[in-house]
């Protein structure tokens, strides 16, 4: 692992210090615990049995078998002590990482949305924290005891003799050679994995996402192929690292017999002058035995800590990136705006190298009512991206009530901005919840703006009216119900400026022309901007601003606009033509 991976893993479990210090000083009493024991066995054989004796002194076989058991008992009641507090470490830590990696999403501009798929958030957010947390929950809990427990065996055979430890370790530098190559082969292989799981966890949530998509274009076989190329890709490189992960630990068996094997041809044959009572040989080859044990849990654990190794820089390649975060705390907060905006020049690029808006300027007085006209592409969704701030412009200035909205903060100039898109997203939950959308509302109020919004026929045909429940992403409701539901959302928070993108799009004529009214209602006394295909929903404004690949080419309302013969006339033309 290199440095800046050490100090991700030192991040997180910095807060937990005490408890793994707690942990040490276990693994420490256990370690000595498992010197002990063998070495118990060792005096009742050499002392006692050999002698045929049951008592010397006030030590007694009894008394030894007493000892030896009060040993395992506490053993047992410290390690448990020791696996609970890793344990809770361990949820701990997700707790905390996935709530900061949520935040994160929660904070990154629109940007970094734009740029990375959700199925790839949904991973991290998920598999990748169950990771990282397994690292601190299994491999934390017996790391410290497993090396403490290696350097005790170690130091306890070198003691009882110095010659035979050289002789019974002489296996031990083929183990770290095996260990080291086929960790190394382990790690190409689950960085790989990882790469192909997020893939594929992309397409199973779009594949979800688009189900009536595919079903509409009947392309479920082509997406089935796609799902077994992904999945049999997967399989692949994880079958190669179980391959490994199998051989290795019976790689370690026959190293670990090897060395028993060792010590007993030595001293059977007086190898280097060395003989040896039977309980000495006893000591050190249940030494060898325990020193494999902590070795070959150590190696077993190699696929959690690559995991989790992989996933905590994933995860932390996304904490670490702050040029996403969008700046919540500074600016002027504005307890009203009048509603007055102003475009100055501005010129904006998605990709830093094709304008989509090529120095355009305009104002909207407070008040207005202003619809932006033009075809797809022409740069009328993006103007209103811009006057939320969704997107940094590289040139010109935008201003709201003579303030650029750079000076603003940022959640305060959004809480003013009401917008409703032609696909209003609809949350899991009752429409009183969609409405409010966590803020403080009353339900008198939340049905002010159902009735408003001309919702209330609609809700009232539901079993539980406003507690009704909606099934994911609004499934449960039509495209004009879902609506509707924006709607009365949009009313109920009141803000200064309305944006309204292809609102009514999916309304049917009936609906519009009541929801018509409510509109009509606010933009009297509320800056609106509407965004509409349908230009006969648009002649009534104040004014209308035509665009054309990313330029302003006419301004002025539906009368003057129709009389000059351009643009403008010829795309209101062009639309009643289209209906017949």
């Amino acid at each position: 692992m290199k440095n800046k991976t050490f100090s991700r893993i030192y991040q997180m479990a910095k807060p937990h210090m005490k408890s793994i210090v707690i942990v040490s000083i276990i693994a420490l009493i256990l370690g000595i615990a498992e010197i002990i024991k063998p070495y118990l066995i060792e005096i009742v054989i050499d002392d006692y049995l050999s002698k045929g004796i049951v008592e010397q002194g006030i030590l007694t076989i009894g008394g030894i078998g007493a000892i030896y058991i009060a040993i395992v008992i506490i053993g047992n009641i410290l390690d448990f002590i020791a696996t609970t507090t890793t344990n809770m470490m361990g949820e701990e830590i997700i707790y905390t990482m996935r709530n900061r990696l949520f935040k994160y999403t929660q904070n990154a501009n629109i940007p970094f949305h734009d740029k990375t798929p959700a199925g790839k958030l949904f991973v991290r957010i998920t598999n990748d924290i169950e990771d990282i947390s397994t690292l601190f929950k299994d491999v934390i809990s017996t790391f410290f005891k497993d090396i403490l427990l290696c350097i005790a065996m170690i130091g306890m055979m070198i003691y009882l003799s110095a010659k035979l430890s050289i002789i019974a370790l002489a296996v031990i530098p083929f183990v770290i050679i095996f260990s080291v190559v086929l960790m190394n082969i382990l790690n190409k292989i689950y960085d790989k994995s990882k790469v192909i799981r997020t893939y594929m966890n992309t397409f199973f949530a779009e594949s979800i996402y688009g189900a009536k998509l595919i079903k509409i274009f009947n392309i479920q076989n082509e997406k089935q192929k796609e799902c077994e190329e992904y999945t049999l890709n997967f399989r692949n490189t994880r079958s190669k690292a179980g391959i490994i992960q199998a051989l290795l630990p019976g790689l370690l068996t026959i190293l670990e017999n090897v060395g028993i094997a060792l010590i007993v041809c030595a001293c059977t044959n007086n190898w280097m002058g060395i003989t040896m009572e039977v309980g000495y040989i006893y000591v050190f080859i249940t030494y060898i035995r325990q020193l494999f044990e902590p070795i070959t849990r150590i190696i077993e654990n190699v696929e959690v800590v690559e995991e989790a190794v992989v996933s905590i820089n994933k995860v932390y390649d996304i904490l670490d990136e702050k040029q996403y975060l969008e700046n919540f705390k500074d600016g002027l907060t504005l307890d009203k705006i009048k509603g007055k905006i102003e475009f100055r020049n501005v010129w904006f690029s998605y990709d830093n190298e094709t304008w989509v808006l090529k120095d355009v300027s305009f104002k909207i007085e407070q008040g207005e009512s202003i619809a932006l006209v033009g075809k797809t592409g022409s740069g009328k969704t993006t103007i209103t991206n811009l006057i939320n701030r969704f997107y940094e412009i590289q040139k010109g200035e935008i201003l709201i009530d003579d303030i650029n909205i750079k000076e603003i903060n940022l959640q305060n100039l959004r809480s003013h901005i009401g917008v409703i898109l032609q696909d209003p997203f609809i949350f899991a939950t009752s429409i009183k919840n969609n409405v409010r959308l966590n803020k403080p509302l009353e339900d008198i109020d939340v049905q002010a703006a159902i009735d408003l919004a001309s919702a209330t026929e609609f809700v009232n045909t539901l079993p539980h009216g406003i507690e009704e429940i909606s099934l994911e992403r609004g499934n449960s409701y039509s495209e004009g119900q879902k609506q509707l539901i924006a709607f009365a959302r949009i009313f109920a928070h009141s803000p200064d400026i309305f944006i309204l993108d292809e609102a009514t799009a999916n309304i049917d004529t009936y609906t519009e022309s009541l929801i018509q009214k409510s509109v009509d209602i606010i933009s009297k006394k509320k800056t609106s901007i509407f965004i509409a295909h349908r230009l006969s929903t648009i002649v009534g404004v104040d004014k209308i601003i035509v665009l054309d690949n990313g330029k302003i080419v006419e301004q002025g309302n539906h009368n003057e606009l129709v009389k000059t013969g351009g643009y403008y006339s010829k795309l209101y033309n062009a639309y009643y033509e289209s209906l017949g």
